[in-house]
């Protein structure tokens, strides 16, 4: 039987240059939207690696009905770069890191860890939260990538934001839920902080966020998976805060490596991209 050649995947180690637009938005509302980070034809080879790996590591066996609020939002794989080799040359992509760190304003980011994020059909809504609640980190300089791998529109789930709320630091105690969503969207409204998503994202197009940007995302109404990966990344430097609370605590050793407190964030499951 002939063996087919399985397809090298290309290097993603090239530098894109960001739009001023870019970092003006960035740095007044917390997040912005990059065009094209990936081409079709990188998608074509990395999307299939991603999807397999996902396939192949997600634990998730329930029926949607069974599930809470958070099991019905979405398929969460974590650190899949950890396991599929693949994956890593994704995750660990100069490219990727560069457009992380300069909208940062820092010369090198870790990562934090990896998520393949995919929102099945008929998938529930992903309520308001901040992603920096859970992170044990002594830096409000955290961004995280998300990409998807599939075209999507506003039907499939898009990421919104609440422009300008990551100018208050951490908001409340609470884990993602029905509680944040509705005590989030109070509180989005009483600021009156400006409501953006997309109205469509190719795949191979990213939003960054910083981690104390509030944002949800709606349930998917299509009949389509909503492929989407995300990577965060930390600026390099940062070190362990003292966990705040259990799911601080969980992070901590679970993608800090449980480093003391105070002690720099350069575990090897940290490393340093660029």
């Amino acid at each position: 039987m002939m063996t087919i050649p399985k397809k090298t995947l290309p290097a993603l180690d090239d530098f894109k240059p960001l739009l001023s637009e870019n970092l003006k938005e960035f740095t007044a509302k917390g997040h912005t939207l990059v065009r094209g980070v990936l081409s079709a034809d990188e998608l074509a080879v990395y999307r299939p690696a991603i999807v397999a790996a996902a396939g192949k590591f997600n634990n998730e066996k329930r029926d949607m009905q069974e599930r809470d609020t958070y099991g019905k939002a979405f398929l969460q794989i974590m650190n899949l770069w950890r396991v599929d080799e693949d994956v890593a040359k994704f995750v660990l992509a100069k490219r990727l890191a560069k457009i992380a760190a300069n909208l940062l304003g820092v010369e090198n980011v870790r990562i934090y860890h990896d998520q393949a994020l995919f929102k099945e059909p008929g998938g529930g809504p992903t309520p308001w939260h901040q992603d920096q609640y859970y992170w044990p980190i002594d830096t409000p300089k955290t961004i995280t990538l998300w990409m998807p791998l599939v075209d999507i529109d506003v039907t499939m789930g898009m990421l919104t934001f609440a422009s300008g709320s990551f100018n208050r630091g951490p908001v409340f105690d609470f884990e993602i839920s029905d509680e944040s969503e509705t005590a989030f969207e109070d509180y989005v409204a009483a600021n009156q902080f400006p409501i953006w998503r997309a109205s469509a994202m190719q795949a191979g197009d990213a939003t960054f966020h910083l981690g104390y940007t509030i944002h949800n995302a709606p349930g998917n109404q299509s009949d389509k998976m909503r492929e989407v990966m995300t990577i965060i990344y930390v600026a390099d430097g940062a070190r362990v805060a003292q966990p705040r609370h259990k799911w601080q605590v969980n992070d901590h050793a679970k993608w800090l490596m449980n480093k003391p407190v105070g002690e720099l964030i350069d575990s090897e499951l940290n490393p340093k991209v660029l």
